[in-house]
């Protein structure tokens, strides 16, 4: 092989690994049996999530978790492989691959890293179970405000007692 291959390969690879170096979380999927529809409809999904979706060689992706520190993945990286990197939500691609998952017989989740630590299928589902971020902020608002709120009605409830007249 030319050095200018084996250059360019080292690049690509150099590439992979400051993508799993700047990712909060990275699904594995199998996407072998998905067709043209299925697959530009996930694409799209991931896409207006801030997810970025790559079919990439497993040799690539074997040799960039080694360099990245990521050991134990290379049974993930066998077979047909689409990795979804995800820089802000970590719950995103998890959720979005699970999703389709469920409806599309054809994806499958592999594994993935989330927050530096490799994860397996059983990881990836639970994390895909928790709710937005939104949904997490609105319940936490609610916890918040809660003795607030009973506190108030305590409070109403003593000046609605005084103001009745005495029996």
């Amino acid at each position: 092989m030319s050095e200018a291959i084996i250059a360019k390969k080292a690049e690509a690879v150099d590439e992979i690994v400051e993508k799993f170096n700047r990712a909060k979380s990275a699904v594995v999927i199998d996407y072998l049996g998905l067709n043209v529809e299925q697959a530009t409809a996930l694409r799209k999904e991931l896409r207006e999530a801030g997810v970025e979706m790559k079919v990439l060689k497993n040799t690539y992706l074997r040799r960039a978790a080694d360099k990245a520190g990521y050991e134990g993945l290379d049974d993930t990286f066998a077979g047909p492989t689409a990795i979804a990197f995800s820089y802000e939500d970590v719950v995103a691609p998890a959720r979005i691959m699970a999703k389709y998952a469920k409806d599309i017989d054809a994806l499958e989740i592999k594994g993935g890293i989330i927050e530096g630590k490799v994860s397996d299928l059983a990881t990836i589902n639970e994390l895909a179970s928790l709710p937005s971020r939104e949904g997490l902020l609105s319940m936490l608002l609610s916890v918040l405000q809660a003795p607030v709120r009973n506190v108030a009605y305590a409070v109403k409830a003593v000046a609605d007692s005084k103001d009745e007249p005495a029996a």
